[in-house]
């Protein structure tokens, strides 16, 4: 898309809210997710073995997650414990950020806005990120999935009202750049506006489909959108 209709999207937004996991970081980079969730569905059906049918390939530790609480709330704060202790462990060896990611959180800061990072991750892990990244000071505040609540994760809008709260802004005031259709979802829940960032091949038409306001297939289109003229 063009850099001036990103201009446009993003002249309004006070609040600049990151998704972490792609616009910011590979989470899973060094230590991949269908080996995480792996893990926690073994945990799992260790603890309750009637779920072995329904964790079968399920490759996204997050769903495993969702799913395990859904069959047991005991079990799924189990498996949370063992997904939260297993991402600070991958954020260790995920790598760099995200290219243009830094430059989009320092652009957000030096135009006034206020940052958050908002996430389905643990906050644990993310702040783990920022510090090793030196990259907290871009960011004011931190809002992980909420503990032992999996049901106020995305596309739940809570986080975000969480972070614009936090952020003293009005969260219609605030856009969501993340790479998912359940960021686009959480963001139009409350108004917010939504950028997909198209990190992969498939992902511009599936943000375009889920409705994102703009797509980018680079994190680096915000800072340069924020650039003075």
């Amino acid at each position: 898309m063009g850099t001036d209709k990103l201009i446009d999207v993003l002249a309004d937004a006070q609040g600049f809210l990151f998704d972490f996991d792609g616009p910011l970081c590979d989470v899973f980079a060094g230590r991949p997710a269908p080996r995480v969730a792996g893990e926690l569905a073994e945990l799992a059906v260790g603890r309750e073995p009637a779920l072995a049918d329904r964790l079968h390939g399920v490759d996204d530790p997050i769903e495993v997650l969702r799913l395990a609480h859904a069959a047991d709330a005991g079990l799924g704060h189990e498996v949370e414990r063992a997904l939260t202790a297993a991402e600070v462990e991958a954020v260790a060896v995920a790598g760099a950020p995200t290219p243009g990611g830094v430059a989009a959180l320092r652009a957000a800061r030096e135009a006034g806005r206020r940052v958050a990072v908002v996430s389905n991750n643990s906050a644990e892990c993310v702040r783990a990120y920022l510090d090793r990244h030196d990259l907290s000071a871009y960011v004011l505040e931190v809002v992980g999935r909420a503990e032992h609540q999996p049901d106020l994760m995305k596309p739940n809008p809570h986080p975000l009202i969480t972070a614009a709260e936090r952020l003293g802004v009005d969260v219609m005031r605030c856009v969501l750049i993340g790479d998912s259709a359940t960021d686009v979802q959480a963001a139009h829940a409350v108004g917010a506006v939504a950028v997909g960032y198209a990190g992969g091949a498939d992902k511009p038409e599936l943000l375009a489909e889920a409705g994102a306001d703009a797509v980018i297939r680079t994190m680096q289109a915000v800072a340069d959108a924020l650039e003075p003229e």
